[in-house]
């Protein structure tokens, strides 16, 4: 059988863990694949795409690519056209089939670490981070609310107003960050508060975070952020981004090959990336 070939597409791309998390997929699932990365500037994909992704098996897109390639692609998967957007690409039989990863790998993610979407259910920040996870909880039934800055107010109405029309059903509330009153069973942080190099910000206060239950941070650099860390120093279940980038990773590879793992390789591949990016 012959080597398959994959990549990971974005601009700029030099710091992705991709190659490195997805080289370790293809070896635990036995498969014959090499993986590498290809810094595509926007004006540049429509050529790119002629000339170099459609002979790949199969890719993975970052920004700024995940709407852009879509006019591209033969097709969509549901979920992808939901969200529109698009992080995985599969080539086979000559055709492109764009899907979205990101959604599954927060919730897969989410159940690895143990925490139950139930209760008071609250997330921070209204980008597209928060958006994917919205839609997520909200497919499964369950209320929640985001809590944005106060420059955020018009952006998480107008998101709140979107989820609704889709999703008529959905109980969705929105109010400010630095108000957040009472105790909140999971707490979801989607903004880039946190993030390296400023790694001493945390997006609520210590009072806020006293009264979480459960908190989930997409930040994966640092592997914990001072906010995972003080919800651990309060006995709460906690857990970073980086498990959801690895999960995200696996999905892709259940679409390119089927291929399934076991949780225990998986939850150790989640400490080795974590160990490759410091």
């Amino acid at each position: 059988m012959s080597t398959k070939h994959y990549a990971v597409i974005g601009h700029p791309i030099g710091h992705t863990m991709s190659p490195f998390i997805h080289k370790r997929l293809f070896d635990l699932a036995g498969i014959d694949a090499d993986y590498t990365k290809f810094d595509i500037a926007p004006e540049n994909l429509a050529a790119e795409y002629d000339k170099t992704l459609k002979h790949l098996d199969g890719y993975n897109i970052t920004i700024p690519h995940k709407q852009s390639i879509i006019p591209l692609l033969d097709g969509l998967d549901d979920k992808a056209k939901m969200y529109g957007s698009v992080n995985t690409v599969a080539n086979l039989d000559g055709k492109a089939t764009g899907y979205t990863t990101d959604p599954d790998g927060f919730i897969k993610a989410i159940e690895a670490a143990g925490i139950s979407l139930d209760g008071r259910i609250m997330i921070l920040g209204c980008g597209g981070v928060a958006r994917t996870m919205a839609y997520e909880i909200a497919l499964r039934g369950k209320p929640f609310e985001f809590a944005v800055r106060r420059e955020d107010v018009g952006k998480a109405g107008l998101l709140c107003l979107d989820i609704t029309r889709k999703l008529p059903e959905t109980k969705v509330s929105f109010g400010l960050i630095d108000q957040i009153i009472g105790t909140v069973d999971v707490l979801i942080n989607a903004t880039p508060v946190g993030m390296y190099p400023n790694t001493d910000a945390q997006p609520i206060h210590n009072c806020a975070i006293g009264r979480c239950g459960a908190v989930f941070d997409a930040i994966y650099n640092p592997l914990e952020t001072t906010l995972v860390k003080r919800a651990k120093a309060n006995g709460s279940k906690a857990e970073g981004g980086m498990s959801m980038l690895v999960w995200q990773a696996v999905v892709a590879h259940q679409i390119w090959d089927g291929s399934e793992y076991d949780k225990k390789d998986i939850d150790k591949l989640v400490l080795d990336a974590a160990e490759q990016l410091l």
